[in-house]
């Protein structure tokens, strides 16, 4: 139950923040970025999080998708909770194949409207639940021209470029310094993870903006907590193709047309990304093949570029996901490769000669968790962090 100083959300309790807050999602944050980064000596203010603060390699939801994580990350629980495992599903009920794009499928209330309903000033961008008369949700896409004036701007940044993180962070940092928030959530695009290898300039370029704008919000006294949704991996082969397994092609050869349906849970509006091709794909078998389940997934488990095939009970107790939400089977990719539906529904012209790299599966579980203030009551080493434990070591550490 929440009181005066704290709320309550999924079992957790989380204190009201006592001092500024900024809670950051970096998109597509593999450790490989941070690690490069160090070595290169162009990451000051995250070296000075993990040496004055906490640092500890954390775990992301399954699939290592965007929705997934940002809702785990702003509700403090697993997709089994808050309902959410994926940027794009089959409704069984319909037949329609539907990309989410508002908050009408999450179950439960957020730490931010939680936070809100408190009457605390609080800026974030996402919106689950928020009176709009104690919040201001910002988009960088969708940002009308006074914000863009505030923020002296002329015009939005393309959502294909570095650009669109770093004005989120401006605008953090702005609010920050007008002394009108308590608490901020900024979550950023990966659109130069997906495009960009951690040694490459352009990575290292984006990842020394981001620590500047850090750098700037500690300089502003605030309680810094940096995380990211999922990692990245290369996903192309020695020659720089796609190493991509079309599942649904692959099922239909064995099983008959229209056996069954793939879906990827990683499509989302911006697919010049990644093509839509993930490390992991639900498979919604037909009714006249529903006998073929257990076949099906055994057949696709014997291909070079799988890890693993689980039926959907399976699926659902191993990665804490909803289980009423899900397919008949998943498969998830190995490290350097992802999967499909059908070759001809992929358009990977968006590569434009870059290899392909991508996230989804297991391998881009592991993101960093730092904060700028050490945890309270010491770090139980045996724990198993998650991303999703952010707001917790955030505000309880204060």
């Amino acid at each position: 139950m929440s009181d005066a100083q704290s709320v309550t959300l999924h079992g957790r309790t989380y204190q009201l923040p006592k001092m500024p807050t900024v809670i950051i999602c970096v998109d597509g944050f593999d450790p490989e970025y941070l690690e490069a980064g160090l070595a290169a000596g162009i990451l000051p203010n995250m070296a000075k999080l993990m040496s004055d603060g906490f640092h500890a390699t954390a775990q992301c939801s399954m699939p290592s998708v965007t929705n997934a994580n940002n809702v785990s990350i702003i509700t403090g629980a697993p997709t089994a909770v808050h309902g959410i495992a994926t940027n794009y599903f089959l409704d069984r009920a319909t037949g329609r194949e539907t990309m989410i794009v508002d908050d009408s499928l999450v179950r439960g209330s957020t730490i931010l409207a939680e936070m809100a309903a408190r009457g605390d000033k609080l800026r974030r961008i996402l919106q689950r639940g928020l009176d709009r008369t104690n919040a201001v949700c910002y988009s960088t896409q969708l940002a009308s021209d006074e914000v863009l004036a505030w923020l002296g701007h002329d015009a939005r940044p393309d959502q294909y470029s570095a650009e669109l993180s770093l004005h989120v962070l401006e605008a953090g940092v702005k609010l920050l310094r007008e002394g009108r928030v308590d608490l901020l959530y900024l979550t950023l695009s990966d659109y130069v993870q997906h495009k960009h290898a951690p040694h490459e300039h352009e990575a290292r370029q984006f990842l020394a903006a981001i620590d500047g704008r850090i750098g700037e919000c500690l300089a502003l006294r605030a309680v810094v907590a940096v995380t990211g949704d999922h990692g990245m991996s290369d996903k192309s082969d020695a020659d720089g193709n796609p190493a991509v397994l079309y599942v649904q092609d692959e099922l239909e050869k064995k099983f008959g047309t229209g056996c069954a349906r793939v879906i990827c849970p990683i499509a989302d509006p911006f697919v010049v990304h990644h093509g839509a091709l993930g490390g992991f794909v639900r498979v919604y078998v037909a009714d006249a093949h529903a006998a073929h389940v257990a076949a099906m997934a055994d057949y696709i488990a014997s291909f070079d570029k799988v890890e693993v095939a689980l039926l959907k009970e399976e699926a659902a107790s191993r990665f804490e996901m909803p289980l009423d939400r899900e397919g008949d089977f998943v498969i998830v990719a190995r490290e350097n490769a992802v999967l499909g539906a059908r070759e001809a529904e992929h358009d990977l012209s968006g590569l434009k000669g870059h290899r392909l790299r991508s996230h989804g599966g297991l391998s881009e579980q592991n993101i960093p968790l730092l904060l700028s203030i050490p945890v309270r009551n010491g770090c139980c080493k045996s724990r198993e962090w998650k991303n999703y434990d952010i707001f917790d070591i955030a505000l309880n550490s204060q």
